[in-house]
């Protein structure tokens, strides 16, 4: 089932990504990254009423730094992506699952532990090198500020990734964390907006048909990926689902393909292998192993 949720996951924030591109052309930044929020706090308030949960939370400050952690990730991205060719500013993002493997090992390294699968790591590193084969990114001397920005950005949503799953284990249901996450991406990008107003910027945009549907599409499609993802966090191991988010790329370069007609070499086509190779293979050795305990499912207990 991990794989199953990160697999949705990895499609629905594709599908985001299409909406975000198409909607970048009525809206600004901040107002994409305000709306997207608010969208999603409000699905995930209507859901909360269905399920008869609640916002009451022992873990205010995890919840705070998760928020806090993610957006700052998602605007350095955002700005590292007017700073840099695409492809490199999506290479050094997808970097968060090699620094996830990173930071587990310094753990197991601090803790004298033996629990890092390195057959895992090295699915990692396996599709990392498929995300270079597909992307083949490129970056000239003047372009360093906003490289050192997107690799600090995948690093940051690396913590936040980590924040997620110790959450999900601790027992906190994944609508209160994607609500949480989501309402501070609204205020962030609200007062984003505001900021650019009073600096003499464009402000708020007025809305179109076209444009209101993808952000309610942005919206939509962002909460439910992020609902997947932290099921896949909660459920099973982390290095394998770090692993899987590798399958968000492809399913963009499929997007490209079908939507913008870009075509794909055959070095682009060996890096879809060498991705879908290497969750292949991660899925694998991790069937492998015992699986872990698994936290019950707050929502049903509440």
């Amino acid at each position: 089932m991990q794989s199953l949720w990160m697999l949705v996951a990895s499609l629905l924030f594709s599908l985001m990504g299409v909406c975000v591109k198409l909607a970048s052309d009525h809206y600004a930044t901040a107002e994409i990254v305000s709306y997207r929020g608010l969208i999603g706090s409000l699905l995930l308030l209507a859901l909360i009423r269905v399920q008869r949960g609640t916002l009451r939370t022992t873990m205010p400050g995890s919840h705070l730094w998760r928020g806090l952690v993610g957006v700052a990730a998602l605007w350095m991205w955002f700005y590292a992506i007017g700073r840099l060719p695409l492809a490199m500013a999506v290479t050094l993002n997808y970097m968060s699952a090699v620094w996830i493997a990173a930071f587990l090992f310094l753990r197991a390294w601090r803790l004298r532990e033996q629990q890092l699968d390195w057959r895992l790591v090295a699915a990692i590193l396996l599709g990392f090198g498929g995300v270079i084969l597909l992307l083949r990114p490129t970056i000239h001397a003047d372009q360093w500020l906003g490289g050192v920005i997107a690799l600090v950005s995948g690093m940051l949503a690396a913590l936040a990734y980590l924040q997620v799953r110790q959450m999900g284990v601790a027992g906190e249901p994944e609508y209160r964390v994607v609500f949480y996450f989501s309402l501070t991406c609204a205020v962030a990008g609200f007062l984003g907006v505001s900021l650019s107003a009073l600096a003499g910027g464009a402000g708020w945009h007025a809305h179109t048909g076209q444009g209101a549907l993808l952000l309610l599409a942005i919206g939509i499609t962002a909460a439910l990926a992020q609902m997947a993802m932290t099921r896949a966090y909660r459920l099973g191991n982390t290095l394998l689902t770090a692993n899987l988010q590798y399958l968000g790329i492809v399913f963009s370069s499929i997007w490209d393909v079908l939507i913008w007609h870009d075509s794909l070499s055959w070095l682009s086509w060996a890096g879809i292998v060498v991705i879908l190779c290497s969750g292949c293979l991660a899925s694998f050795y991790n069937a492998r192993n015992s699986p872990a305990k698994v936290a019950p499912d707050p929502i049903a207990t509440e």
